[in-house]
């Protein structure tokens, strides 16, 4: 009888460093899980911030692409009104040619 109690003891010690090792293994499992998450958090949130700042930066780059083609814009139109007003009647003839060959692709 005295190894039957001896392997009661013995089974009774084992299933208690089992449940002490699966409560280890939940608290780990849930650090872990917390870790992860905030991992992730700062992932997403530095995701976010490359991404705003990105988005910024190509604003930034399109305005001044906008204000540059504005600017050449002006000057060809400031160079056309000279040309007009120093050679009125050729600016009109070339007008009026170039209104003619649109007039021709358009009926095709």
């Amino acid at each position: 009888m005295a190894t039957g109690a001896g392997k009661s003891a013995t089974d009774q010690a084992t299933t208690a460093d089992l449940e002490a090792d699966i409560e280890q293994l939940k608290a780990d499992i849930r650090n872990l899980t917390e870790q992860l998450a905030k991992t992730g958090q700062h992932g997403y949130g530095a995701a976010r911030r490359v991404a705003a700042d990105s988005v910024e930066q190509l604003r930034a780059q399109g305005e001044a692409a906008l204000e540059s083609v504005r600017g050449s814009a002006e000057d060809i139109e400031a160079q056309l009104i000279a040309k007009v007003r120093e050679k009125p009647v050729t600016s009109l003839a070339v007008a009026a040619g170039v209104g003619f060959l649109f007039a021709l692709l358009s009926r095709r």
